[in-house]
């Protein structure tokens, strides 16, 4: 499952950010309250509500977690967030005619992620589906899902060897792009043209081959990983180099072969309610 998918549900339209923690969901108060009072400022609206339930002694406050979430500006900051039996609660406080079609929704939600944790071919399929109604083809689809479960393997194995902070992975990712393609991720986006604060992931803009070797890259440095076990950062980056560097070699003989570049500027937007590839 993308980072994207595991951040982002919908209800009519309104995006609802949500956080795994401690074993459950948590969604973001404020977009709960945008999603039920159509407030120009659902902000505001959660501050005022947030007074009154503790002038009133409730304890959905209390239960109320600060965790990192995106904002809209791409950069995490500290949102009130609240697991499912807290959201009943707040929506228990605001009078609103979605009220009842958000509970329903909400309690599926939850479910289905249950579900998935004990059948992850689940979720598999539902990311599937996902990339089925984006118009994307469906050999296509099996690359990037292979590829999404090579990149968990990866970042586990990182995990394995120290690695916490989300600077250092986006670091170490670079490293592989960088050996692989000649270009970091950010380097990576502009050559397609997409935009600097879009949320879209770079990866859902390959083509085949792109994606074929990005996965080969990040195969390879996990394997070297697994064997040598390097134990500092920097042993880390210089195994991301050499991963990327096969699949940097291997890039630059099949453009031999094919007398064309492997890296496009094609990238896959929204065109209507279906993406389209572009030149």
């Amino acid at each position: 499952m993308s980072d994207k998918q595991n951040r982002l549900v919908v209800f009519q339209s309104k995006e609802i950010r949500r956080i795994w923690h401690e074993d459950e969901w948590y969604y973001s108060v404020v977009d709960v309250c945008s999603v039920l009072t159509d407030s120009a400022d659902s902000g505001a609206y959660w501050r005022k509500l947030k007074q009154r339930l503790k002038q009133e002694g409730s304890e959905v406050v209390t239960i109320c977690h600060g965790l990192k979430l995106e904002a809209p500006d791409g950069k995490k900051r500290i949102t009130d967030c609240s697991n499912t039996k807290g959201v009943f609660r707040i929506i228990q406080s605001i009078p609103s005619k979605k009220a009842e079609p958000f509970k329903r929704w909400l309690a599926q939600v939850g479910q289905d992620r249950l579900d998935e944790i004990e059948n992850p071919e689940l979720a598999q399929q539902r990311m599937k589906e996902i990339y089925e109604k984006k118009g994307y083809p469906k050999d296509w689809i099996d690359k990037r899902l292979r590829g999404i479960a090579i990149r968990q393997n990866l970042t586990d194995e990182w995990k394995e060897r120290g690695i916490e902070k989300q600077k250092d992975f986006a670091i170490l990712t670079a490293e592989i792009s960088k050996a692989a393609f000649g270009m970091t991720p950010s380097e990576y986006r502009n050559h397609k043209n997409l935009p600097e604060k879009s949320k879209d992931n770079l990866r859902d803009h390959m083509d085949d081959l792109e994606l074929i070797f990005t996965m080969l890259g990040e195969r390879v440095t996990t394997e070297i990983s697994k064997n040598e076990k390097p134990e500092t950062f920097n042993k880390n980056k210089n195994v991301a180099k050499r991963g990327g560097k096969i699949a940097g070699n291997a890039r630059k003989e099949t453009e031999k072969e094919l007398s064309r570049t492997v890296i496009t500027k094609n990238n896959y937007l929204d065109k209507g309610d279906k993406p389209e590839l572009e030149d």
